[in-house]
Parts: structure tokens; sequence; C-alpha cells
């Protein structure tokens, strides 16, 4: 079995995404992207095989208003846990919100 390094990304709270470098300080990774390229291409040349047809299930879904409402609570964690959160930089609450939002979304596809 070979031993893959895995390269840990992080959202930041600003909605960028970052990650570790070998010395572990977060940065943005390196953009590999051919911008002339795709900024001469017009509609002919776009491949859009496997992108599915938007169908009805897709259009219920962009009807409804986004960001959903927030409704205040108070919820009790493991003191490491919320260390965590909070080490992870500014935000901790959304960061919290987007956890949970990724769990639900996983479980309603599983």
């Amino acid at each position: 079995m070979s031993k893959r390094k895995m390269t840990q990304a992080i959202l930041s709270p600003d909605g960028k995404v970052m990650i570790k470098n070998k010395s572990g300080k977060r940065v943005e990774p390196e953009d590999k992207t051919d911008w002339n390229r795709l900024e001469s291409m017009v509609d002919e040349d776009i491949n859009y095989d496997d992108i599915p047809e938007l169908d009805e299930e897709f259009f219920k879904k962009v009807a409804k208003p986004w960001p959903p409402a927030k409704k205040q609570l108070t919820i009790r964690l493991d003191e490491d846990v919320l260390e965590w959160l909070k080490g992870q930089g500014k935000g901790y609450h959304t960061r919290i919100n987007h956890i949970l939002r990724i769990a639900m979304d996983h479980q309603k596809h599983a």
C-alpha cells in the first residue's frame, strides 16, 4: 500500500481556499490556469459533454432564498472543539454552520 502525502485545504473566514506548505504556513494555492487561452475561447470551443442538463430539481433549489434565515441558539461544545474552531481564525460561528451544512447535505445524498 502506497503512502501518499495529503495536502490539507482550509477555507479561510473570507472564503479563500488556503493550503499548508511544507513549513506549516497557510498560503494560497498556485494558480495553474492558462488565463490567456481561456480568455481567447469562444462558446464553440467549450465541451459541455460532462455537464448534466439543468432539470426541474435544479431550478427548485435555485429558487430558494439564499442564504437561509439564521436562528440564534445556544449550544454546548467540548472545550477542545471550541478551541479548535476559534483557532482557525475569525468567523467560528459561520464555520460551525458550514460544517453542519456539509454534514446535512452529505446525509441527504447518502
